[in-house]
């Protein structure tokens, strides 16, 4: 087990609400184990689980998304408001932790299979370390506007040889949607990776794909890339751009994670500064560690553009940080001024 530093001197006080006594118990079991987590609580339902906040002051709460009475979602919904608090969502496989993520929560994770005690532990291993991490999210701003920003004038350039490329992990899937949400047609190819699990990664291509103007999917190997088009990395998969001819397109592979992940950012930032160079324009966003940094540094090395999320607009500071403090970040900006930025640019 490899505990992130949290900089803190006291344990994280963690309260957990599942309606399964069962799992409830096997949570706090687990979570024990770390020197750095106190489980403060446990609690069956919403109901219960407000009264222990307002009581116990956790620093996390790890909250499941259905339940009786009052769903995770609403819960996060109404209480965010009144009492904003880091939430982990532990969950199983279902699009309703992007809701859950909408609603305020910081991260979430897949319930696993309990009769298998290697799928138990790699699971608590994973819950450590997002609690962990969601101890230093900022929530106190979650009400941030992530609805749908003003659509992005038509571009005036060629964009056929422009390529934006974008990374994110913690709080990245809301940032993202920001940003997507803006884009019209006519906006260069878009390539993206946002740390995410398999499976998921195409729930959440789908859910911008039906929300937004420009046509998003999970990446699949061979996959072009072209004005109008946005593709994530699918989970568990490092995602390169390649080119062929004047043709842009993709390779997916599975591989060892890279600055931690797979799919790993850097990969993909790295193989942007190599085929696109100058017509590029890389992003970094919200989110854990150092993944990303590097990348965008080669790529702006290779005279492409580069912009970072600012702290304030962050969830968690911490890839948009060190890619800032290493000179791979030109422009450093609010989550709402990316896409005006963004903009400029491709208009010089």
């Amino acid at each position: 087990m490899n505990p992130i530093k949290t900089g803190l001197k006291k344990k994280i006080k963690v309260l957990i609400v599942d309606d399964s006594l069962v799992f409830r118990e096997r949570l706090a079991r687990g979570l024990a184990q770390d020197s750095g987590i106190e489980v403060v609580g446990t609690a069956p339902n919403a109901y219960v689980a407000r009264d222990k906040i307002i009581k116990l002051r956790p620093d996390v709460m790890t909250l499941d998304v259905e339940m009786p009475g009052m769903s995770g979602i609403e819960f996060l919904r109404r209480l965010m408001p009144q009492y904003p608090i880091p939430v982990v969502v532990v969950s199983a496989v279902s699009e309703n932790v992007f809701d859950a993520l909408n609603a305020g929560a910081v991260d979430f994770i897949t319930k696993p299979d309990l009769r298998k005690q290697i799928s138990s532990d790699f699971f608590i291993n994973e819950l450590i370390v997002k609690i962990k991490i969601a101890s230093t999210a900022k929530v106190g701003h979650w009400k941030k506007d992530i609805s749908q920003g003003d659509i992005l004038r038509s571009s005036k350039g060629d964009i056929k040889n422009k390529i934006i490329a974008i990374g994110a992990s913690a709080g990245g899937t809301e940032a993202i949607a920001k940003i997507i949400s803006t884009f019209t047609k006519d906006m260069p190819g878009t390539v993206i990776v946002q740390h995410m699990p398999a499976v998921f990664t195409k729930m959440y291509a789908d859910r911008l794909n039906n929300s937004y103007l420009v046509d998003v999917k999970e990446a699949e190997n061979g996959d072009n890339v072209y004005p109008g088009r946005v593709l994530i990395a699918p989970g568990e998969h490092h995602m390169r751009l390649k080119k062929r001819g004047d043709t842009y397109y993709v390779e997916c592979f599975r591989g060892q994670k890279v600055s931690g992940h797979c799919p790993s950012v850097d990969v993909l930032f790295s193989s942007v500064a190599q085929v696109a160079g100058k017509d590029a324009v890389g992003i970094i966003l919200t989110g854990m560690g150092s993944d990303g940094s590097k990348g965008l540094l080669e790529m702006r090395e290779k005279g492409a553009r580069t912009i970072g999320q600012d702290e304030k607009s962050c969830v968690v500071y911490g890839m948009p940080k060190i890619a800032y403090e290493i000179g791979a970040v030109e422009k450093q900006v609010p989550l709402d001024k990316i896409p005006q930025t963004l903009q400029r640019i491709l208009e010089e």
